[in-house]
């Protein structure tokens, strides 16, 4: 699986308005309804903020994904955003967050959700594509950043 098989241009927004984290999550969210993503907003918003509230998704180096499992998608649907002033997120290594990327998939498919979560803790574990992405300033840039390293072979 390839981020870019699920993630849309459409679905990046640089920067995110979003000062704390629970408007970020639903900044997202909001963008994924606006691009027809969502099968019920409020359904997919609870499972994301439920999971959420019992263990914050702040990975760690600057990254977060906030994710949920829930009957308000169909398919598994991805949206990411950079704030320009890192934000508490409550992350394992008590750094702000600069960079969210939200999942969320149907309930009885989850194959392809820890897959793309597997997959974005492997692009995270890159020093040089971590630093293009902080220092990208549109969605365009994140998403080409995003589509170049996929081209490159897995060593």
């Amino acid at each position: 699986m390839q981020l870019t098989d699920i993630l849309e241009l459409s679905c990046i927004k640089a920067p995110l308005e979003a000062g704390e984290k629970y408007q970020s999550i639903t900044e997202l969210m909001d963008l994924l309804a606006l691009n027809g993503k969502l099968t019920d907003y409020q359904a997919a918003l609870k499972a994301v903020m439920d999971r959420e509230a019992v263990r914050s998704t702040g990975v760690g180096q600057g990254f977060a994904i906030p994710h949920g499992k829930s009957a308000g998608v169909d398919r598994l649907v991805m949206a990411l955003g950079k704030v320009d002033k890192p934000i508490d997120f409550d992350s394992i290594d008590g750094q702000p967050v600069t960079m969210i990327i939200l999942l969320v998939s149907p309930i009885d498919k989850t194959g392809p959700h820890i897959q793309a979560i597997a997959r974005i803790s492997r692009l995270m574990t890159d020093k040089d594509l971590r630093q293009r992405l902080w220092n990208s300033s549109t969605a365009h840039e994140i998403y080409q950043h995003i589509a170049e390293h996929e081209k490159k072979p897995i060593v």
